[in-house]
């Protein structure tokens, strides 16, 4: 019986590969794209005839991204990286706060709190969109950086999904901390807040690509180049007069490059994280 189970398994190694390599061709097919068309020029591009690799390689379409004066891409750059470092680590620190006190501390109205939480979650945004603008406009937000980062750092899925991991650790290990003369403070920041690393990475890796792919908010707001994100100056190629299409994909492989690197060094945090969040299948 064991050899028959042993035989079957290895019988089916070659499809698992086969499948396993398939999958990794249809993934990495959209990145091989980017790449191809990034370093082609125009007829290249339009041309109906397909080719695998450009003949000649235009370096030049990366190097033209920073040296056009009315791109700002460096500058747009900075300031995606900017407001993705501060939304990610602060609004996935707020959730945490949040979601610890909604799991433990035994207050009055907590379960409306809670409700009022979920509630947040069933609204659109484009309900919330003009009133939001309204008020950050008011307070002199409108081509600050800081008029685009504040809006996003409370994140209600990110609430939720730390309240699960807080309901599941152990009451005991906080017993412990009681008979230390912990407070709900000290609870959280010397034992729920350590033990919600893997939480806090992949949480934070996935606000901090949500962070860098917003267009529409950024756009609203950082009307001024010198207020303008990566997704709004690659925007720039696509207007009603001109397509600079090699800009374009030369863009999309600069603006996607440091996402790619985040995943690639938190991807086991995210996988972890999500696994550990209650929401298991």
């Amino acid at each position: 019986m064991t050899t028959e189970r042993h035989v079957l398994r290895v019988s089916r190694l070659p499809v698992r590969g086969l499948v396993a390599g398939f999958l990794t061709v249809v993934f990495l097919a959209p990145f091989y794209l980017m790449l191809r068309n990034a370093l082609m020029d125009t007829q290249g591009l339009t041309s109906p005839q397909w080719t695998w690799w450009p003949s000649t390689m235009h370096w030049e379409n990366f190097t033209s991204l920073f040296s056009d004066p009315t791109l700002h891409m460096g500058q747009a750059l900075g300031n995606s990286l900017l407001i993705a470092a501060i939304t990610a680590p602060v609004s996935t620190l707020l959730a945490s706060a949040a979601g610890y006190a909604l799991a433990r501390i035994p207050v009055p109205g907590r379960g409306v709190l809670l409700a009022l939480v979920v509630a947040t979650l069933m609204i659109p945004g484009s309900v919330t969109f003009v009133p939001t603008f309204v008020v950050v406009g008011s307070l002199g937000g409108v081509n600050t950086l800081w008029g685009i980062i504040v809006p996003g750092l409370f994140n209600p899925f990110a609430v939720l999904l730390f309240r699960n991991f807080y309901l599941q650790l152990p009451s005991e290990i906080e017993e412990a901390g009681r008979m230390d003369g912990l407070g709900w403070l000290g609870l959280y920041r010397r034992i729920a807040l350590p033990s919600s690393g893997a939480m806090l990475a992949s949480l934070g890796a996935l606000a901090f690509i949500e962070s860098w792919n917003s267009f529409l908010w950024p756009l609203v707001i950082g009307q001024d180049p010198s207020a303008w994100t990566a997704q709004i100056a690659l925007s720039t190629f696509l207007t009603s007069q001109t397509i600079n299409l090699p800009g374009l994909f030369a863009g999309a492989v600069v603006t996607i490059a440091p996402l790619v690197v985040m995943f690639l060094v938190a991807q086991r945090h995210i996988v972890e994280g999500i696994a550990t969040s209650g929401l298991k299948g």
